[in-house]
């Protein structure tokens, strides 16, 4: 059993190639069974993970979460496309060893998971997809523009872009905002390093791109999925979750009420408890 109680204290990890691309991580639970793999979201790092959602899952599972090629800690160029993007992730997870993981999958991470599926569909058991949707799903090429709204927004009224991207403007959207941005704050020694202006454009780049590409026969996912959103996601449209809930043959949709984008934040208990029963099961 790990030493580290909380995602809040786990150390900062690296492992290398030989050609010397080098990644960081963290880590948490104990190591067995299948890890899960954490793929994240639009300019994330290792701290944009909610504690409570790590924790959570941790109790039970051994979950690795980690900075992909040229974000954070991690060296190297942010590539310009998705599928790249997989295979840096495929390139990690076999660094380590593993020969099968289950994925938990946020947004662009949703994304990239769908890839990966692709190019390496023996490499994972289960998959969660969360707040995320299909290549040429719709609106997908329209995040460039909502993000740059709300960024906009967001400096007017000095808080942080996640308030209004992740999170819908009722009391109660408010409310789990400010819980969250304390959750993720928490952690005071050894942060990440934030994501450059470049690689954001650069991510920013390829979800327009993979936004606008051919659709994907996603009947060739054959891994169950379990796919979840908010009921109202201004940044992926919830209608995507549906798409996906439809073309991918053995998922299950889960959707919560009043929620937006960043829906495992807002009910991080709720949807533990989603995804481990889903993960047990």
């Amino acid at each position: 059993m790990s030493i580290y109680y909380s995602y809040i204290d786990a150390p900062n990890l690296f492992i290398q190639q030989q050609n010397g691309k080098r990644y960081a991580y963290r880590e948490l639970g104990e190591k067995k069974g299948t890890p899960i793999i954490l793929l994240t979201h639009l300019s994330a790092n290792l701290d944009n993970w909610d504690p409570r959602v790590i924790d959570g899952l941790a109790k039970s599972h051994w979950v690795i979460a980690f900075d992909n090629t040229g974000v954070g800690l991690s060296n190297g160029e942010v590539p310009n496309n998705i599928p790249q993007m997989a295979d840096d992730a495929i390139t990690f997870i076999k660094l380590l060893g593993f020969l099968k993981v289950d994925l938990i999958a946020l947004s662009m991470g949703g994304m990239i998971a769908q890839e990966l599926i692709s190019k390496e569909p023996n490499l994972v058991r289960k998959v969660v997809l969360v707040g995320t949707g299909p290549r040429g799903g719709k609106g997908i090429s329209n995040v460039i523009h909502i993000t740059n709204l709300d960024l906009v927004r967001a400096a007017l009224t000095f808080k942080d872009v996640k308030t209004y991207l992740f999170f819908p403007t009722t009391d109660n959207g408010k409310k789990k905002a400010k819980e969250f941005l304390t959750q993720i704050k928490k952690r005071k020694k050894h942060r990440d390093k934030r994501i450059s202006l470049k690689a954001y454009r650069k991510q920013l780049n390829a979800i327009n791109k993979w936004g606008k590409e051919k659709p994907a026969d996603l009947s060739k996912i054959v891994q169950p999925t379990l796919i979840i959103n908010g009921d109202t996601d201004r940044m992926v449209s919830t209608e995507n979750s549906y798409d996906l809930s439809k073309r991918i043959p053995n998922s299950k949709i889960i959707i919560f009420n009043h929620a937006g984008h960043g829906s495992l934040f807002q009910y991080p208990k709720e949807f533990v408890e989603s995804v481990l029963t889903f993960l047990s099961s």
